[in-house]
This record gives structure tokens, sequence and C-alpha cells, in this order.
């Protein structure tokens, strides 16, 4: 395939290793200060967009208006998504979005919800989430952090939002879902999800330990999407089914 890069930082540096290793061609890279019409006189197969989310939208549109089917690892712009995905409608185009394209960490998401079911009824335990990420990491909380925190509250009888909490667990209320977000050197990505009550406490953790993961995945969601029309997830790109 010919793949362009949209978004040139150390994710997109990653992807462009994976990508080449697979034997696919990168005909664009554009970084922070590279211009989207670059792709105008590329051929591309796919487009791989890793920036931020205050130009995720703009350059999803960019793609839907030139025919460029793109996979987006950008996370926090999804209270646009009605306006991305008229988009991708009126132009039949093609779109492959996840708030997390690491293989372990979509394995993590139906192990979430499965718990999340089973620990319903059993009030007497308290949900938390913790996530820890590098430095640079923008949004907090993290997208995988919300997509876990949304599966659980949407098994609960008792919890209606999430609260979010830097550095800190945040003070919530009974219907609050505790989210604490801590920013450290160096870490890729980790995710737990605790369950505490007065006699014991389950918990489950997916702990990156490189952004090959999340590379590779992006890379293997381009190859899916390749060729297709619509909207899809990692969820489509790994034939999982939710009951």
């Amino acid at each position: 395939m010919k793949i362009a890069l949209i978004g040139y930082g150390k994710m997109g540096k990653a992807i462009e290793e994976i990508a080449l290793q697979r034997g696919h061609d990168i005909v664009a890279k554009i970084d922070a200060t590279g211009s989207l019409t670059a792709l105008s006189d590329q051929q591309v197969d796919v487009a791989i967009e890793f920036t931020r989310p205050d130009a995720a939208v703009q350059n999803i549109l960019f793609c839907m208006e030139h025919a460029i089917p793109v996979v987006v690892g950008t996370t926090a712009w999804n209270h646009e998504f009605a306006r991305v995905k008229e988009a991708v409608d009126a132009k039949n185009g093609a779109l492959l979005y996840a708030s997390n394209f690491s293989v372990g960490v979509n394995i993590f998401f139906e192990i979430n919800r499965r718990l999340a079911q089973l620990m319903n009824p059993h009030t007497e335990y308290t949900a938390s989430i913790e996530e820890i990420h590098h430095l640079q990491k923008l949004d907090a909380p993290s997208g995988t952090a919300v997509s876990i925190a949304n599966d659980i509250l949407g098994s609960s009888v008792k919890l209606e939002r999430w609260k979010l909490g830097e550095e800190t667990a945040p003070e919530v209320q009974p219907d609050e879902l505790a989210i604490t977000s801590f920013r450290q050197p160096d870490v890729p990505g980790t995710h737990v999800v605790s369950y505490r009550s007065e006699v014991d406490t389950l918990e489950i953790r997916h702990e990156a330990h490189s952004r090959k993961g999340f590379a590779l995945g992006a890379v293997v969601a381009a190859e899916f999407l390749n060729g297709k029309k619509g909207i899809f997830t990692m969820s489509d790109v790994l034939k999982i089914t939710h009951e």
C-alpha cells in the first residue's frame, strides 16, 4: 500500500518503521509544520492520522474531500463525531478510528466490559480507573481511559458519570466513577481498573512496554481499511463481536 502519515512525531516514526517492515510505501510524511495539500499530488491508498485533538477533524474532512481513506488515532475529538460521520457518508468515504490500536488493549476492553457486567450486582464494590502516560500526552484522561469508563458506566446501575483527578484521585459522589491521570517520563501507557470492597480488591491491568504495539495495530487497521467504504473500529479489524 501507499501510506501517508499525517503526524510525524514519535508515533508517526514508529508507524513508519512497522509499515516499511510489512512491505508498504510511505509516500508522504506531514509533520506539525507541513501542509495537507502535499497529499493532493500523491497517490495515497490510506492515510494514518496521529496529531492533535484540535487538528484531527479538519484532517479527516480533508481526507474525505480528497477520497483518501483515513485511520485516526488522535483522541478527544469525538464530540464532533456527527459532523465527521456526515462527511464520510456524503463522500462515500472510509474512516477507521480507535481510542487505542493495541491488540492487547482491545482485548482488555472486552475483558473490562464483561467484568463490569459481572460486578454490576455487587454494589459493595467501588470501581475506579487509573491511567499513566508520558509527559507529552496532551489529553487527560486518555481516550483509552474514557472508553474504559464509558463501558463501565454502560453496565452499572449506580454509576452515571466519570470524574477526573490529575495526579491525585478525585473526590466522588456515589454515582461517579473516579479516573486518576498521572503523567510521568517515558511511560507509553498503563491502564488499571479496580473494584474495591471492605474485604478485597479485584484489578485488571494493561501496561504497554513500547509504542510498537500501537504502531502495529495502526498499520494492521490501514491494511483492513484499504478498499473499503464506511466507518469502522478496531472491533471490526479484530473480528470482536459484542453480545
